[in-house]
């Protein structure tokens, strides 16, 4: 029963608005969409009431924001404690470069880890619906806390511990302390070969394709009883990248007519013609008001897409995330309007960018712009000119202009290096 009834949801799903604005970005047609239910067996274990794999995650064969040693061939993955969901809705996770690691950028000193670190996993409730810990947007999901993970015996291969009194993190729990989440047991004491499992697989899904690609995995490792552990190879999809040249040098990051810059920029290629801006007020951001954010942005997007006007769309923190606590909780299509994206930050609000969700993907696929403009770093947004343009629609929190001039988003993927212009 419960089988049939998650088919024909899948089925139903096609009928939804936001399933019917991702159409409405594309070439298809609903009526002439075919769909197919796969059924795939669920890597993981049962510990009591829940089953979870060890930990799971996305890979991506091209990297595109690398930071030295790393180069944008080589891939980035993002893993999680228990289930994907934490990785695929942009939830805090790890990031690592298949090739380096050992190198991870956002645990670079203690107060890094200590912010970043996963603090919650998500595992399948086996006691029922409706019953348990919280669930997750009425699914059978459940989240739970790391002594829950501890208990089960998952925390050991991923987790670290800080002692308050020595101010560090040690790799492993065997100590007493506060539980982190940094996979040093697996990624940096070779516990277990993910690194070289995803490197290979990655190296060979993009020969086999022809193209870059994106997989998705899970894995278990043996229990107190023994056994043997298994990497389960998910699905693998390609990964669309853009082969223009486009050529953005170091001085073009300076212009006059810049609106925009920064060599944080994920893409390539230029965007011409956006009449439009969208942006969320600084003066009046706070996370907690991110959800009534993502209802305003919605019902502006849903006005351009019926008036086929795309438009550069600015915020906060990661878009995307289930997490307010992170960015603006949007679906793919409450922006889908949007050719070009950008992700602020604030010192209340400095997230890493939006690099393992489904949503990053999307964007990927139907080539948007994707801008990272941080405070602490030499990018540049012009806010004043912005607050200068007369506002088409102004709600509580959001801002819709529309410049006199139009304005071009151009990308060097080569560099990672992007601008937004004035065009004469």
């Amino acid at each position: 029963e419960q089988l049939l009834d998650a088919i024909k949801r899948v089925y139903a799903s096609t009928f939804s608005s936001q399933a019917k604005a991702y159409l409405a970005t594309t070439p298809y047609r609903v009526e002439e969409e075919k769909m197919a239910v796969v059924l795939q067996k669920v890597v993981g274990s049962a510990h009591r009431e829940r089953f979870y794999p060890d930990f799971s995650g996305v890979a991506r064969s091209s990297n595109f924001y690398p930071a030295p040693p790393m180069k944008g061939e080589d891939g980035i993955a993002a893993v999680a404690l228990g289930l994907g969901a934490t990785v695929s809705e942009g939830e805090t996770c790890i990031r690592f470069c298949p090739k380096y690691p050992r190198h991870l950028v956002q645990f670079s000193s203690v107060d890094d880890i200590l912010q970043n670190s996963q603090r919650e996993f998500f595992a399948l409730h086996l006691g029922g619906a409706g019953s348990g810990p919280r669930a997750h947007r009425g699914s059978g999901l459940r989240r739970f806390g790391l002594e829950t993970a501890e208990e089960d015996g998952t925390l050991a291969a991923v987790g670290s511990t800080y002692s308050p009194e020595n101010d560090a993190v040690y790799a492993g729990i065997s100590r007493q302390g506060i539980r982190l989440v940094d996979f040093a047991p697996t990624l940096k004491n070779g516990l277990f070969p993910l690194a070289e499992i995803l490197d290979l697989l990655l190296a060979l899904a993009k020969e086999g394709t022809g193209t870059p690609v994106e997989i998705e995995f899970a894995v278990t490792l043996p229990g107190s009883g023994g056994g043997r552990a298994r990497f389960g190879f998910l699905q693998v999809r390609p990964l669309v990248v853009s082969h223009e040249f486009v050529e953005v040098s170091a001085s073009d990051l300076r212009t006059e007519d810049v609106v925009l810059s920064s060599d944080d920029v994920m893409g390539n290629g230029v965007v011409r013609g956006l009449r439009d801006v969208v942006y969320v007020r600084p003066d009046r951001f706070e996370g907690r008001f991110s959800r009534r954010i993502a209802g305003e942005i919605a019902a502006i997007n849903d006005a351009l897409l019926d008036a086929a006007r795309p438009y550069l769309l600015v915020g906060f923190g990661r878009w995307g995330s289930s997490d307010p606590s992170l960015g603006i909780p949007v679906g793919w299509g409450q922006i889908c309007g949007a050719r070009a994206i950008v992700e602020a930050t604030l010192p209340r609000m400095n997230v890493e960018l939006s690099q393992g969700s489904h949503f990053f993907h999307n964007i990927s696929s139907f080539e948007v712009s994707y801008f990272c403009v941080r405070h602490d770093r030499d990018h540049r947004l012009d806010w004043d000119w912005l607050e200068r343009q007369e506002a088409e629609t102004e709600t509580e929190f959001v801002r819709h202009v529309r410049p006199e001039r139009p304005l071009a988003a151009k990308v060097d993927g080569r560099t990672g290096r992007g601008i937004v212009t004035r065009e004469s």
